[in-house]
């Protein structure tokens, strides 16, 4: 017997890992301070009526013979696919309800998404990155590739012409850094794309925040975009399904490798190793394509992007270099005073009990750099940066 030689070259811990002990040990030795937290990504706004409503009559099909489901389809229910594809049309892409895959969340499929590619393909990821990009890589024993963020492309990085690589994963709006590409510069990675036969894993995760009615919140309003990329979202962040747990992804029928289809590898690969997502969920992620419960997200999403544009304000007053918090609920900025990520970590923590995300933790172009979130209670925003603009730079 042999252990998977690729958990052996991750890190100890994953990033949020390491920052909950962090926290934990501070809480331990200071029982009294108030920790407020604007690190990890999680909601805080309670499932729209409209949801919570769909869910509970689903429960209730559920208790009844007449209307109890078993197995479900693997890709998901036609009813909430279909409404996927409506929410597309709405967008100006058209799909089927054949290229579009319901998971358990976009974590999941961001890693899944690689057993359908050999392991010597060589995979290119954004630095700084959402840390599933990486370790999922690492597990399967694949060369990686870091393409730089910076301040001076505004942690926007484009293709250059000698660049190579098999897959990559681009994530807009961003996370981390909340910086959101335009339609000309995804057209240039779907060019770049098409030319070598690489494949875009495309993360939309948060492109409900997107407010500008200029950017793109699909890679298919990209020409050219169905031949190469494959789309992963999910209903954590945009209707509040972190505790949920439900998203999709679309897989182009048009997307052809090899020969192959990439649709039918991933209908296989679901078919075998994932039997669905409940019911119960389906139906509450239907509840949220529909009028009423679009309304109702894109009220909790200006609440969301209200507290971003409040910490934004309060960095604006202190001098502090920062991008995203406009059409994304990440702001990352830049620490004060040269100090490393994990330096600015500890200072904000033992000196007025904030807690971030220390940039360091996704990648090393994040050293310097430094996340907070917008998913915070108002009033929670507001007691931080009251602490903040007190901040000694």
């Amino acid at each position: 017997m042999k252990i998977n030689p690729g958990f052996l070259n991750l890190k100890d811990r994953y990033l949020f890992a390491l920052i909950g002990q962090k926290v934990r040990e501070y809480t331990a030795q200071n029982p009294s301070q108030e920790i407020i937290r604007l690190g990890i990504g999680d909601v805080t706004l309670p499932l729209s009526p409209v949801v919570v409503a769909a869910m509970e009559q689903a429960a209730e099909e559920m208790g009844r013979a007449e209307t109890f489901r078993g197995y479900g389809d693997e890709q998901g229910y036609p009813f909430l696919r279909q409404a996927i594809c409506r929410y597309y049309a709405g967008k100006g892409v058209n799909l089927t309800d054949t290229e579009v895959f319901i998971s358990d969340g976009a974590k999941s499929d961001l890693g899944n998404i690689l057993d359908i590619f050999a392991a010597e393909n060589t995979v290119l990821i954004q630095d700084p990155a959402y840390p599933v990009y990486v370790d999922t890589n690492i597990m399967a024993g694949r060369q990686i590739k870091f393409l730089a963020g910076t301040v001076q492309n505004d942690f926007l990085p484009l293709p250059s012409p000698d660049l190579e690589a098999d897959l990559v994963y681009i994530c807009s709006p961003n996370n981390p850094t909340g910086a959101v590409y335009s339609r000309e510069q995804l057209q240039q990675w779907v060019d770049w794309a098409l030319d070598r036969e690489a494949v875009i894993l495309f993360d939309s995760a948060y492109e409900a925040f997107i407010q500008d009615p200029e950017l793109p919140t699909s890679i298919y309003e990209v020409e050219g975009a169905k031949r190469c990329a494959v789309e992963i979202c999910s209903l954590s962040k945009t209707a509040g399904f972190t505790g949920v747990r439900c998203g999709y992804t679309v897989v182009p029928h048009e997307l052809v490798r090899e020969g192959v289809a990439l649709n039918e590898l991933w209908f296989r690969r679901q078919t075998t190793k994932f039997n669905g997502v409940s019911y119960i969920v389906q139906r509450g992620a239907e509840a949220v394509f529909t009028p009423e419960g679009l309304q109702q997200t894109r009220e909790s999403i200006q609440y969301y992007l209200e507290n971003a544009r409040l910490i934004s304000s309060a960095l604006e007053e202190l001098g502090l270099w920062f991008t995203g918090g406009r059409n994304a609920p990440y702001i990352w900025l830049q620490c004060p005073g040269g100090m490393g990520s994990w330096e600015f970590f500890d200072y904000l923590l033992h000196q007025y009990g904030i807690v971030g995300t220390p940039g360091a933790g996704f990648g090393q172009q994040g050293e310097g750099f430094f996340r907070l979130t917008a998913f915070g209670r108002r009033e929670d925003v507001l007691r931080a940066l009251e602490r903040l603009v007190t901040l000694s730079l």
